[in-house]
């Protein structure tokens, strides 16, 4: 852990200390959600306002594959680093399905909003395609990583990283 890290959180109170370890899993898939977030919102932008002005639901897919390659990377090494339980290739197979039907739910309001309700606003978009898809499908697939990808927890002890906050040693 970095030592600034480190000294933030032994300056913390102790119940706040307990639940940072206590949902160390949720607060990493949060970071690396968000951290997929940006990537995903940057493609999109990038691809619907340059080569696919026209294919705004396309640009959003390509964007959003981005987004779950480098979810996968960031999950698997540091989001549930301890957790396994399976092959790498099942594992990964899993997680690229789990994702395909997070791709999915990620989709879905913003084709609504487009082809059902016939909004072209860029705040309809933002919302649709940037907020609702993306909170349904988070959702969901932090549910399904813990349950169907990463099943057993310290399937992977070897890779666990022991640190020191406030004196105390914990798991990393």
């Amino acid at each position: 852990m970095l030592p600034v890290v480190r000294r933030a959180l032994g300056r913390l109170p102790e119940p706040v200390r307990f639940l940072l370890r206590k949902h160390r899993e949720l607060i990493r898939f949060a970071v690396v959600g968000g951290t997929t977030f940006l990537i995903d919102n940057g493609v999109w932008y990038a691809l619907k306002l340059t080569v696919l002005e026209q294919k705004v639901v396309t640009a959003k897919a390509i964007a959003v594959l981005v987004a779950v390659i480098s979810s996968y990377v960031l999950s698997r090494e540091w989001s549930f680093h301890t957790r396994g339980g399976r092959e790498r290739h099942h594992e990964a197979a899993l997680f690229f399905l789990v994702s395909g039907i997070g791709i999915g739910l990620n989709l879905l309001p913003l084709y609504v909003s487009r082809h059902v309700f016939d909004l072209h606003a860029e705040i309809a978009d933002f919302l649709s395609g940037s907020v609702i898809g993306m909170l349904i499908a988070t959702g969901f697939k932090f549910w399904a990583m813990r349950r169907v990808v990463f099943p057993e927890a310290d399937a992977r002890p070897e890779v666990r990283g022991l640190s020191v906050v406030a004196g105390q040693r914990e798991v990393a």
